[in-house]
């Protein structure tokens, strides 16, 4: 995915100003700026972003990174589709019952329908929620058909996802460096995913530092130097073994500050939630950048794996009572069957959905799109 600068408003002074240990040069204008993305994908429409700064000197930033919201959705579409299709196979069975549909089967096509939803981790709360509120309008004439029937069930979805997690953008307030800490627990893709946000980021026109936050994990640390590479990033590592992860993450984001960074991403020790000590370290790790920068981190994105279903909402619930969660990286969704634990997960905690990871590909992370989701599982 290739990022140009491709319009502003006014012809201020540039400043050219080399990204650190790197031979790019990024061209700083005065705000504001508009970034436009190509997908990769043949046809594809151009994607705009607004980015906006509060002066040269302080280099202060509004939402750097407003992440496609007006990319062609037939694009979002494809991406998802391709990426949902377990999930998809389950919720077909839907189209079946509803095709010879009729009023005297409403009960038993009813009960098939949650029975499907359940299979694909929708969660029982939801379920009945969505069931009920469809048997109702059935009853009382305000659906007549299936079409109407599958139409109000896409609506139900689509309304907890845009209701209870509408803020699927990230939120990098108005200081340099903005700080995004990515936590989990072990085997989620969390080092991955914050590769692939990095490739992201900087695809859009971010300057970005990699902080290797994970000192327990031996690997950890050469696997985000592999994505730092990949990506043409720099990186702070630990300097000696043992390092307190806090410490790690504190020097990054002094260098992205000194430094003139847009973006450090925070990766950190994968951990599970009932490990209490471990958890504590992250409240360390917060309050380590917090020093450095006011109000930082901006984000706390946890990683999830699509894989668990609904065994993820006790993880979930546990990082956010710990460090308060601002948004789920829901990884693996393009293996797994159970796609409607993405709606669980937002009607529990309130809390969106940013991205989703649907294949291998660096390009896979894709930022969550309710409406292209909800038409992907249920086409």
């Amino acid at each position: 995915m290739a990022a140009s600068l491709s319009h502003k408003l006014s012809n201020p002074p540039r400043d050219s100003i080399s990204s650190p240990g790197s031979t790019t040069v990024f061209n700083h204008l005065s705000p504001p700026l508009f970034f436009r993305v190509q997908s990769s994908t043949a046809g594809a429409q151009f994607s705009k972003f607004r980015c906006s700064a509060a002066g040269s000197e302080t280099g202060f930033f509004t939402k750097l990174g407003r992440l496609i919201k007006e990319k062609a959705k037939k694009d979002v579409e494809k991406i998802f589709s391709g990426g949902f299709s377990k999930t998809r196979d389950n919720l077909a069975v839907i189209d079946e019952l509803l095709l010879y549909w009729n009023l005297s089967d409403t009960d038993r096509v009813l009960d098939e329908i949650e029975e499907i939803l359940l299979v694909s981790d929708f969660g029982p709360k939801i379920t009945i929620k969505i069931v009920e509120s469809l048997r109702d309008d059935i009853y009382a004439g305000k659906l007549k058909s299936g079409i109407e029937i599958k139409d109000a069930l896409k609506k139900s979805v689509l309304d907890i996802l845009t209701n209870k997690g509408a803020k699927t953008e990230l939120k990098l307030g108005f200081r340099k460096p903005a700080v995004i800490m990515i936590v989990g627990v072990n085997g989620g893709g969390k080092t991955t995913s914050l590769g692939k946000l990095a490739y992201r980021l900087k695809s859009e026109g971010a300057t970005i530092l990699l902080a290797a936050g994970d000192t327990f994990r031996a690997a950890a640390s050469d696997q985000l130097e592999i994505w730092a590479e990949r990506t043409g990033c720099e990186i702070v590592s630990a300097e000696k073994e043992k390092a307190k992860a806090s410490a790690v993450l504190s020097q990054a984001v002094k260098k992205g500050k000194e430094q003139g960074f847009d973006i450090v991403l925070c990766d950190t020790s994968g951990r599970l939630h009932t490990n209490y000590s471990l958890m504590e370290e992250l409240i360390a790790c917060k309050k380590a950048i917090a020093k450095i920068v006011n109000g930082a981190p901006n984000e706390i994105l946890l990683v999830l794996d699509g894989t668990t279903g609904l065994n993820m909402l006790p993880q979930a619930r546990e990082f956010n009572e710990v460090v308060g969660i601002t948004g789920f990286i829901l990884t693996k969704l393009d293996g797994s069957a159970r796609g409607g634990c993405v709606v669980s997960v937002v009607d529990e905690l309130g809390i969106p959905v940013k991205f989703v990871g649907v294949g291998e590909g660096v390009e896979d992370l894709q930022p969550f799109e309710a409406e292209a989701f909800v038409n992907a599982i249920f086409s």
